[in-house]
């Protein structure tokens, strides 16, 4: 399997998986434009992509899934209420409904929802299996049973380290908005992260990419010490940590 953060965080988000020449997204939050510049840069062609699938209804997990979806006639796959509440597509006939904890196959992907908790109707995380097991866990206030089982399932993870809370708390945010982001609808801090990694992940993780990382309560530097702090604890842990950062692709990872 090969994978590749397009785009993550609150401007953002777009992610690819690849196996035996199909490939997916999970969301489509950058313009259709940017996704395939991004493709393009990390040598991947568009037309490869069999289908999209949704986390949530919030602008930056959905703004290009229309075009997209439409330019290269690509199903894409989403909750009945994150489907409700948002505008998906103008081809109602590329739209289709998954559901918590169903596995949808395409090609040699199997791609499984499983529930989250974040401020959105019915936000979904994804695993993907193909020769090894990928998740992609972001948006997220805490990590539930659901996200933790697979997170100890896990070859690969897109991990969801959203800000340094003593930022967060000195930051320009208001009052209200701090407080949400903090909630267990909000998003995970770089501890609760990298605390989740340390209990949960089993010996056959290999990589663990920070993702949505916050431009304004965070930075690489203090989600990266986070991480190697805590993990310290673990001494069989030997894993890659990597950044995703919204302006640019990260680089296509073989797992």
């Amino acid at each position: 399997m090969e994978v590749s953060a397009l785009a993550s965080g609150s401007s953002g988000n777009c992610f690819y998986i690849e196996h035996e020449k199909s490939a997916i997204l999970i969301d489509a939050g950058i313009s259709a434009k940017k996704i395939i510049e991004r493709l393009t840069s990390i040598k991947r062609n568009p037309s490869n992509i069999k289908a999209i699938f949704i986390t949530h209804e919030h602008i930056d997990h959905v703004r290009g899934a229309d075009v997209f979806a439409r330019q290269f006639n690509v199903p894409i796959y989403a909750t009945s209420k994150t489907i409700k509440n948002c505008f998906l597509c103008s081809d109602n006939q590329l739209i289709n409904t998954i559901k918590n904890n169903e596995t949808i196959k395409i090609n040699n992907l199997k791609i499984e929802a499983f529930p989250k908790s974040h401020s959105a109707a019915d936000p979904v995380s994804y695993s993907i299996k193909g020769n090894k097991k990928a998740s992609v866990i972001t948006d997220l206030g805490y990590l539930c049973e659901e996200a933790t089982a697979h997170i100890s399932l896990s070859d690969f993870i897109f991990l969801e380290s959203n800000h340094d809370t003593k930022m967060l708390e000195h930051g320009p945010y208001p009052e209200h908005l701090k407080t949400w982001i903090k909630s267990d609808e909000g998003h995970l801090s770089n501890k609760q992260a990298a605390l989740g990694i340390l209990e949960h992940a089993n010996q056959k993780l290999r990589h663990v990419v920070l993702s949505h990382i916050s431009e304004i309560n965070n930075t690489p530097q203090k989600a990266l010490s986070a991480f190697t702090t805590l993990l310290k604890e673990r001494k069989n842990f030997q894993d890659k940590i990597s950044l995703s950062l919204g302006n640019q692709a990260t680089q296509l990872f073989k797992i």
